[in-house]
């Protein structure tokens, strides 16, 4: 087996280029349609995926998940008890933007972009158990069937799409993070949000606005990293 090619020697080959031009696309794509109805099904994966991160945060320092919700004006909220609550605060943020990479490179091979896929509608199936309205639910039904329709077609004709549909998926998650922390704790201040939670718990002088820099910052890191480790992959 290779060794890991870190360097990037002799890129960009025709794998590599399809990869970032199909990044630039669909982040044009995703910026032309970012006030449509289209886009809704895919912005409620990654508050789901905010929240899960929340969750995940609490269960791993021993707190108790008491019930996640997510709804479809794109809010969400996990309640938890115990934990190491400033290790949670900041997860889902930085949760989301951690899940948008791993799907980016998941797209980079057919066999992680199936196992991305079953997730995805394992996710999905969670939500429309939890959700508490039916546009939610028909949402969560249209996204499975989308799913399960493509993997379909890439598994018994020649539409195989499944690994752009992940990667699409993979870069919209990792906007909306970026956005969804300007949007929240940068630009609107939300005196609820969890940067301004965190920043009355952390003993350092930076407030929530400070917080939201820093996380978007990781943010972007992270979707950075997902291309040059994408790059990697397909070198």
């Amino acid at each position: 087996m290779a060794d890991p090619n870190w360097e990037l020697k002799n890129c960009c080959q025709r794998e590599q280029v399809v990869f970032l031009v199909t990044i630039g696309v669909f982040t044009l794509v995703i910026l032309a349609l970012w006030r449509t109805f289209l886009l809704t099904p895919f912005k409620l994966i990654t508050v789901f995926l905010h929240e899960v991160s929340h969750a995940i945060a609490c269960k791993l320092t021993c707190g108790q998940v008491e019930g996640i919700q997510v709804h479809a004006n794109e809010g969400g909220v996990t309640l938890t008890r115990g934990g190491i609550y400033w290790l949670i605060l900041p997860a889902g943020y930085l949760g989301s933007s951690f899940w948008g990479m791993v799907l980016v490179l998941a797209s980079t091979k057919l066999l992680t972009a199936r196992i991305a896929a079953g997730g995805l509608i394992l996710a999905l199936v969670i939500v429309f158990f939890i959700a508490k309205n039916w546009t939610l639910r028909g949402l969560c039904i249209g996204f499975i069937v989308f799913i399960a329709i493509i993997w379909v077609l890439q598994e018994t004709t020649k539409v195989r799409i499944l690994r752009y549909v992940i990667l699409f998926i993979g870069v919209m998650n990792s906007l909306f993070s970026v956005y969804d922390i300007y949007d929240d704790l940068i630009s609107r201040r939300v005196n609820s949000s969890d940067a301004e939670k965190f920043a009355e718990l952390c003993p350092c002088p930076c407030n929530g606005a400070a917080w939201g820099v820093i996380w978007g910052l990781i943010s972007f890191i992270f979707l950075s990293a997902s291309i040059y480790l994408g790059l990697v992959i397909l070198s």
